[in-house]
């Protein structure tokens, strides 16, 4: 089973929006394998948008997220990743399906209420960089009988 990297920012926090999320998650067979909530600082904030260091929206993006708590979480099943993408919807919520997390709650761009890895190894790095290994539960649910042939 794969497993991702998923995180409500500030702005989905503030709105109460943490638990309706999780929640969609949980209905749709993923396992959460960790859960908390945290203040991102500066330092952690940089390292995971690292990839934009030198980028004009650098700064916003390290204000925003370190600006409220934020919910972080690992998930797994099959497929984790894409399918927690597509959950998601598009980065711009005005661009995102009906239904998915941004189309149903977001407007603006930079406030599009949730994170998640955009690949394996992305997942991989973000969960080394938010969680760990003693954070990760690793169990057996009895229902994913009934989720998984």
């Amino acid at each position: 089973m794969e497993r991702t990297y998923l995180m409500v920012k500030p702005d989905g926090v503030q709105r109460n929006l943490a638990g309706e999320t999780i929640s969609r998650f949980e209905k749709k067979g993923f396992k959460i394998i960790g859960l908390k909530m945290l203040k991102i600082s500066r330092e952690l904030a940089e390292k995971h948008y690292g990839e934009h260091v030198g980028k004009p929206f650098f700064e916003q993006l390290v204000g925003f997220i370190t600006s409220g708590p934020v919910v972080a979480m690992v998930i797994e099943g099959k497929d984790a990743v894409s399918a927690a993408r597509e959950m998601m919807g598009a980065t711009n919520p005005l661009k995102a399906a009906p239904g998915t997390i941004r189309g149903s709650f977001g407007i603006d761009i930079g406030r599009n209420v949730i994170h998640g890895s955009d690949s394996p190894d992305s997942a991989r790095r973000e969960i080394a960089l938010f969680f760990k290994d003693e954070e990760i539960i690793d169990y057996n649910r009895d229902v994913d009988q009934w989720i998984y042939e």
